[in-house]
């Protein structure tokens, strides 16, 4: 993964729609109003906007954390679904569990978009609130990246391997979009130019992917277990380690 301090190269098409921005459902766009809690994030992140000082991101981010959400162990109680919708997504993408709403047989010659299509309904349907919508692009965009590293990879026979990096793409997303419809608008209007600004969210984005990256690592060195009986506890523990992270910069 590119460094978090290095600006990415930001194409046309990146401007057209920014990660993480995309409109939601006419459902929950209500609950996207400005919120005093991230008043201190956003100023963080306004000058971090501004300068690309990465330190100002990073403070941005841990006043996101603790006066946004109340601290690690509130926002992470907060984001309970995520490790929820991990499992859900887990059972549905191992072949070795019981069938979760996928029929592999029916499914067998669609295709990937078919599929995917398939997964996203299985493992979180659509209740049209805020979150099942953003887990849900968080599932599909946890798919694209798996393909973009195998581009012959069957979505109905995953290794325990490509499962894996499925769950912990999926909850690095998960986590992004929650953070980019947060704040994501204001650090892009705060840039000098849209381009830069795209380039400063993409920041954001690689700095908080790893760091999950980073804490789901940790967790498997110390044996905790992806299996899909046990994914829910090492999602919920990896999210917790990261924004324990993430908040210590105020420390």
């Amino acid at each position: 993964m590119p460094d978090p301090e290095e600006p990415d190269v930001v194409s046309a098409t990146d401007l057209e729609t920014p990660p993480g921005l995309e409109p939601p459902p006419t459902a929950v766009r209500d609950l996207l109003a400005p919120d005093r809690r991230f008043v201190s994030a956003r100023r963080n992140l306004g000058s971090f906007a501004k300068t690309g000082d990465a330190a100002r991101l990073r403070r941005g981010i841990a006043q996101y954390v603790r006066t946004g959400y109340g601290g690690a162990g509130t926002m992470s109680r907060r984001l309970g679904s995520v490790s929820r919708t991990a499992r859900s997504l887990s059972q549905v993408l191992d072949p070795g569990a019981a069938d979760r709403g996928l029929d592999r047989a029916l499914l067998q010659g669609n295709s990937v978009a078919e599929i995917t299509d398939a997964v996203v309904e299985a493992a979180c349907s659509s209740d049209g609130t805020l979150d099942a919508e953003a887990s849900r692009e968080s599932i599909r965009n946890a798919l694209s990246d798996l393909l973009g590293l195998y581009s012959d990879v069957d979505l109905l026979r995953l290794t325990d391997a490509q499962r894996e990096f499925v769950i912990e793409s999926f909850v690095a997303h998960d986590v992004y979009r929650r953070f980019a419809l947060d704040v994501g608008k204001h650090l892009v209007d705060n840039a000098p130019t849209a381009t830069i600004g795209l380039s400063r969210l993409k920041q954001a984005r690689n700095y908080i992917r790893q760091t999950i990256a980073e804490s789901f690592r940790l967790l498997r060195e110390a044996g905790q277990s992806m299996t899909t009986a046990h994914v829910r506890s090492t999602v919920a523990n990896a999210l917790t380690n990261s924004l324990v992270v993430f908040e210590g910069y105020l420390a």
